[in-house]
């Protein structure tokens, strides 16, 4: 149970760095508003995407 704990606090911690870097960007006014908001939008799909495919793999790997 350790070693998950460490994983989903690795993920979550790299999802805040990784969206606090767009933050800073749109704070700096190099990026702008809308394309700030795409990238927040597309992380968070990236994020549940590939955790949705991790889990169908773990869950297919466990019937064989």
């Amino acid at each position: 149970m350790n070693k998950a704990l460490i994983v989903i606090a690795a993920v979550i911690g790299s999802f805040i760095a990784l969206a606090a870097t767009i933050l800073i960007l749109l704070k700096m006014k190099i990026i702008g508003f809308t394309v700030a908001m795409l990238m927040l939008v597309g992380l968070f799909g990236m994020y549940v995407g590939f955790g949705a495919l991790i889990a169908i793999y773990r869950l297919i790997s466990k019937l064989d």
